[in-house]
């Protein structure tokens, strides 16, 4: 939602807003873009007007200006979220647990297959591909264009030194994408050492062609991200998986990880 706001949004999409004394205490985004899967709505709450009805108010007028197909996000999967989710008649579609873990030591990699970094304009297309392949039934992370790319590309925190690709006779069989949170600045007074936090690293997306199941490459770009982390001294490191990943899932319980949360997609009820 934040890179669709930044970079000036779809064309279809709507924003809602609930204000009292010209102060914003509700917002909506409704992303109709995806005309597969569906519209997605992201909604928030100013904590100090919470318990007020108005998540409840927001969501309903979503769900009428985007109809019965309206899917709707919920970020940590919480008791006041299940309980909106229950008083719309909202069917619990899937989720994605968070995982986390400590950066220890810097492990082997042992790959049969060359791994190197990611070049921007030279691998674009054949990462694509691979990725909507992979993700074709995921909704957040399938179906990436030429510019849903450029825009991550272009991002202050994108370093392609952290962008591991594994190959087999120059084709692309599989990436780890790692991103750092912290590393810029998320001041508004423009210091640049004021991060709000101490920086924290992501496995952002990790893929591999079905064709090379079982064979460790998952694995090994996974630990030549961990590495890349590491080698810049964060000591922590997070990711999403889908519920239903279990192979995803059981790598990252073998790697350390273990679970600290969860986000939910609900879609109207039929």
């Amino acid at each position: 939602m934040l890179l669709h706001l930044r970079h000036g949004g779809d064309k279809s999409d709507s924003h809602l807003v609930i204000e009292e004394n010209k102060e914003v205490i509700a917002y909506a985004h409704l992303d109709t873009t995806d005309l597969v899967a569906g519209p997605s709505v992201e909604a928030v709450v100013h904590p100090q007007h919470r318990g007020k009805g108005l998540g409840s108010l927001i969501l309903k007028e979503a769900i009428k200006i985007c109809g019965d197909r309206t899917r709707i996000w919920s970020h940590g999967d919480l008791p006041a979220a299940k309980a909106i989710a229950a008083s719309l008649n909202l069917e619990r579609l899937w989720s994605n647990l968070l995982m986390s873990k400590s950066l220890v030591e810097i492990q082997p990699v042992t790959s049969k297959y060359p791994i190197r970094t990611f070049i921007p304009g030279i691998d674009n297309q054949a990462f694509l591909a691979l990725n909507n392949k992979v993700f074709a039934h995921y909704p957040d992370q399938g179906g990436w264009s030429e510019d849903d790319l450029k825009v991550r590309l272009n991002e202050s925190w994108f370093d392609d030194k952290g962008f591991f690709v594994a190959e087999d006779k120059g084709e692309l069989i599989g990436f780890c994408w790692t991103k750092i949170h912290g590393a810029h600045t998320h001041s508004h007074t423009g210091s640049d050492d004021d991060h709000g936090h101490e920086a924290l690293g992501e496995i952002y997306v990790l893929a591999v062609n079905p064709d090379y199941k079982g064979q460790g490459v998952g694995r090994d770009l996974t630990i030549s991200g961990l590495n890349y982390l590491k080698y810049h001294g964060l000591s922590n490191v997070m990711l999403y998986v889908g519920v239903e990943n279990k192979p995803a899932f059981k790598l990252y319980k073998s790697l350390g990880f273990n679970e600290f949360g969860s986000d939910v997609m609900y879609r109207v009820g039929k």
